[in-house]
């Protein structure tokens, strides 16, 4: 899918999500927030400018965070974006809140709603996880002009062809039809039982 696929399916089908932010100390802070429209330029969400939510936002610029749609873990879809933030304004609240209708429900009035102003996520990068999919599916996308930079194993030119890393993959995604062999990436679990086994040390880490 291309980035603005998976960034309007967090919107769309997971709309609430688990945010990290920093606080003074540098220590993570968490809460939930609404990802209230998408677009190719990025995320959009809403929050008022009286929460400390707001003060973390504007100090430090940057924001991570993860939403989930399943039943249950092994049905699950979960998108993960970290990324730097700016304020938008309170130019696009109302527009945001017609999106959202169910803003006017906390916020019934134009004149509490001046508390609301409105961020954009606009780089970074990101990654979807499948795991209602059989082998699992993984992806990853960025936004804006970051570089991809998602975590990934890769095996080098010291593959012997030997399989002991193919017993310990529990998605079973090495291809040894060629030497080196290859981690097919969008079915690798990154659990790292490769590099640990691997005799000839062929694997390593990369991002």
């Amino acid at each position: 899918m291309a980035v603005n696929k998976y960034l309007r399916y967090l919107q769309k089908e997971i709309h609430t999500t688990v945010a990290a932010t920093a606080d003074g100390n540098g220590l993570p802070v968490t809460c939930a927030i609404d990802i209230m429209d998408s677009d190719e330029n990025g995320l959009y969400f809403l929050t008022a400018k009286g929460k400390s939510f707001y003060a973390r936002l504007k100090k430090n610029g940057y924001i991570s965070l993860t939403g989930m749609n399943g039943n249950d873990t092994l049905s699950s879809v979960a998108v993960s974006v970290r990324g730097k933030v700016s304020e938008v304004g309170n130019g696009r609240v109302e527009d945001l809140i017609r999106k959202n209708p169910y803003m006017r429900e906390i916020y019934p009035t134009e004149i509490s709603r001046r508390a609301l102003t409105v961020f954009q996520l606009y780089e970074g990068s990101g990654e979807w996880f499948d795991l209602s999919k059989k082998p699992i599916e993984r992806a990853s996308f960025t936004i804006g002009a970051v570089r991809e930079a998602a975590q990934r194993f890769e095996i080098t030119k010291e593959c012997v062809g030997c399989r002991v890393c193919e017993t310990m993959c529990p998605q079973g995604c090495i291809d040894f039809t060629r030497i080196p062999a290859v981690i097919k990436q969008k079915n690798c679990l990154h659990c790292g039982n490769c590099i640990e086994v691997c005799p000839q040390k062929a694997v390593i880490r990369k991002g």
